[in-house]
């Protein structure tokens, strides 16, 4: 069976948590004093690596581009997918990139990678931007089959063809899964919404050997890092940093913070006019609910 490569690209993202949040008097966030983490939907297209590594045996590979301290975030991911190499794109020439400029170092950097990738995996969006667009520009710049969405997929190793199926969702209207197949190389947007599932002895046997494997790899990733700055990379700097992002921010402004609107009621168990009353609520709320 021939092997299969495949890439995540993640971020390293605020806590957004309540408690791990901070602003500047202006109303940006003070990333120096707001925690930071592997972001949520980076989280899950690691697990969708890790899918691809218990199924098909693949190799993986995980990138991002950051400061220094993003290496914490290759750490995460390595221990939600027990990947085989770390690295990380890291130059002062990449500060202030969008998302154009963004794809264009990740581009370069998985262009690089050892072994021709069949499979790059992002997340859905950043909770930080929200924007969504790193991912199919990437996709974009590497010449690569762009799938969104995508909430499971399954390989053909024989033919190299991966089949997806696609959560769409239109306002207004029920949801449809739609299911694609194209050739590899393709480049995935896993939905928030995947979750992996294996089913058969083998594949929970390999389940468990490759976790402890990255619990492991992880204790240790610094000795499957390697950091790469704009030279190294090759990149042309005009493509990267300020000058090669588009976009201009306007204007920011402080996101009001929202009034508190739940209250809670303690209910003694043992007092069943209580009881009846939080039954009576529960059934008008569930009753709401419920399409005739």
């Amino acid at each position: 069976m021939a092997n299969l490569n495949v890439a995540v690209i993640v971020k390293l993202e605020p806590d957004f948590s309540e408690g791990n949040v901070s602003y500047n008097a202006d109303g940006t966030l003070n990333r120096a004093e707001t925690k930071s983490i592997l972001g949520p939907h980076s989280a899950v297209a690691s697990s969708a690596a890790f899918y691809a590594k218990v199924r098909y045996g693949a190799s993986v590979a995980v990138a991002t581009m950051g400061p220094p301290i993003a290496d914490s975030a290759l750490q995460q991911a390595q221990l939600l997918c027990d990947a085989d190499e770390l690295y990380l794109y890291s130059d002062r020439m990449f500060a202030g990139a969008d998302t154009l400029a963004t794809a264009e170092v990740l581009k370069t950097g998985i262009s690089k990678l050892e072994g021709k990738m069949d499979i790059v995996f992002s997340g859905h969006r950043a909770s930080d931007g929200e924007t969504g667009q790193t991912g199919p520009q990437t996709a974009w710049k590497l010449g690569f089959t762009f799938l969104g969405n995508v909430i499971d997929y399954d390989v053909d190793m024989q033919n190299r063809i991966v089949r997806a199926r696609r959560m769409i969702s239109l306002q207004g209207f029920y949801d449809v899964v739609e299911e694609v197949e194209a050739p590899l190389p393709v480049f995935i947007a896993i939905d928030p919404s995947y979750k992996a599932s294996f089913n058969t002895v083998s594949q929970r046997l390999a389940f468990e050997k490759y976790q402890k494997e990255a619990k492991e790899r992880a204790q240790n990733y610094k000795q499957y890092l390697k950091v790469f700055n704009a030279q190294q990379l090759g990149v042309d700097p005009k493509l990267v940093g300020l000058p090669g992002s588009p976009t201009i921010v306007y204007k920011v402004e402080r996101i009001p913070k929202a009034k508190a609107s739940r209250r809670a009621e303690v209910v003694d168990g043992t007092n069943r006019e209580q009881l009846a009353k939080v039954a009576t609520r529960m059934y008008e709320v569930v009753g709401g609910m419920v399409i005739k």
